[in-house]
């Protein structure tokens, strides 16, 4: 007997029965508090999305935090030098558990075309944990907001993102 099923006929209408860590998954997945840090170009977009005609607050994450102990998602948007690497893991570091990173344009994914550069990272990646990539040069707002929206997937979904690593994993073995 599913746990459906003992809820009373009268109430089946009225009544959500849902596992608490689906719950919390929900409640965190449609609440992002992004922390509001900008590295370069990509800033003036990532800051652009919470105006009126993006409307970033549609989807509940129009709150970008200024201290990182209030923010659960860093959004690397721009050029990561090695003399800005320290205090942006500091931001990182500080930021409550679970946290997020979304790696923001070429730059913050790959270097862009200061790749060849003595004094930037090629990838944020290299110093941080980047759960979704967004391209371009710079990204679009809609972009970003895209980027978020699979952020809230992958937070709701776990399992669905494992088994997409899975996958890419023993592809990647067969070559």
């Amino acid at each position: 007997m599913e746990l459906k099923d003992r809820v009373p006929e009268s109430l089946r209408n009225n009544v959500a029965i849902v596992k608490l860590d689906e719950l919390f998954r929900w409640a965190h997945a449609n609440s992002l508090w992004p922390l509001s840090s900008g590295l370069a170009c990509c800033a003036i977009e990532m800051m652009s999305t919470a105006t009126a005609r993006f409307d970033l607050a549609r989807f509940g994450y129009e709150v970008f935090r200024p201290c990182p102990r209030q923010a659960d998602l860093l959004i690397v948007a721009g050029t990561l030098t090695y003399k800005m690497t320290p205090p942006l893991i500091r931001l990182y570091e500080e930021m409550p558990e679970p946290k997020y990173v979304i790696a923001m344009g070429s730059c913050a994914i790959a270097g862009g075309p200061f790749a060849d550069s003595y004094s930037v990272i090629e990838g944020v990646d290299q110093v941080l944990p980047v759960d979704v990539y967004i391209p371009g040069c710079p990204p679009r707002p809609e972009a970003l907001i895209d980027g978020m929206l699979k952020l809230r997937e992958k937070i709701l979904h776990p399992e669905r993102a494992e088994a997409a690593c899975a996958g890419l994993a023993q592809e990647a073995e067969r070559k």
